[in-house]
């Protein structure tokens, strides 16, 4: 099991510096990866941290840690445009990112606040169609697509991604709803979150794995994630509770840090303290 940071950059966490300043933290301590969120607007009034500005001066600052949005909710972008961005990205880090994607929300006016359309099926279809442009113009020969809202002729992007065969892509999911799971059966990881904000647990990610395993096309590797909290302070409790997951499938824990589990510098000790030393 490897171990990362699930960061929402909001409110305090807005800070691209800071961001910055806990990536170092994170690195030293041993952690293996730092996220970020991706929303335009949080809480109504709340400042935002842009995503990829923020994961390229992460990407600058460390050498070591995996790093990507988790996740990007790619019918908020023009594809082509977040192709040429995530292989920036990846030749700046080394071959580091990973593309976490999903289909978003409007819970905050996302969508809506900017004219977007705002139902689950549209994005479900602009998301599937998105990943084909986007993994069509990583090959870096010229690419063409006739889709119901992306069309391409004959474009070419170099170069191609440095991480191959592709920049891995994560595709976030709630369980137990099954469609977003049959897609990430498809790519290289998933991102499950539990519906109704239910925390989801070891029993729950045997059940989604056997279910993405049945949809399975390819034996390549297969990331699972899994958000949480575990104390800095206390290694036996970590331990136990991460080996739990891990003996379920699960290949990352993410380590929540946001200001609704603690203040900022509790949440930066909790970093400084590191994974839990089972798995260092």
């Amino acid at each position: 099991m490897r171990f990362g940071l699930s960061i929402p950059n909001f409110s305090e966490y807005s800070n691209p510096r800071m961001l910055v300043d806990i990536a170092r933290e994170a690195e030293d301590a041993g952690w293996d990866g730092v996220f970020l969120w991706d929303h335009m607007l949080w809480l109504g009034s709340q400042p935002v941290g842009d995503t990829w500005t923020a994961l390229t001066a992460i990407a600058m600052a460390t050498e070591r840690i995996k790093l990507g949005p988790m996740i990007t909710p790619v019918p908020r972008y023009l594809p082509w445009r977040l192709a040429r961005e995530a292989v920036t990205l990846d030749h700046l880090s080394a071959g580091r990112l990973v593309l976490g994607v999903g289909i978003g929300g409007d819970w905050f006016g996302d969508y809506s606040a900017f004219d977007q359309p705002t139902d689950d099926k549209t994005h479900a279809e602009m998301l599937d169609e998105g990943l084909a442009v986007i993994t069509g113009l990583w090959s870096g020969e010229p690419f063409s697509f006739e889709g119901r809202y992306f069309r391409i002729s004959n474009a070419q992007l170099l170069p191609r991604p440095l991480h191959q065969p592709r920049i891995p892509i994560w595709v976030a999911g709630m369980w137990p709803n099954k469609r977003p799971f049959r897609r990430a059966a498809r790519w290289d990881g998933v991102v499950p979150e539990g519906r109704d904000e239910k925390v989801l647990t070891p029993g729950d990610y045997r059940e989604l794995l056997a279910f993405i395993t049945e949809h399975r096309t390819d034996d390549g590797p297969f990331d699972v994630t899994h958000l949480g909290e575990t104390v800095g302070s206390d290694p036996a409790q970590a331990t136990a509770l991460t080996a739990s997951y891990a003996e379920a499938g699960v290949t990352w824990w993410l380590e929540g840090i946001y200001g609704r589990r603690g203040p900022l510098e509790e949440m930066r000790e909790r970093v400084r303290q590191g994974p839990p030393p089972l798995f260092r």
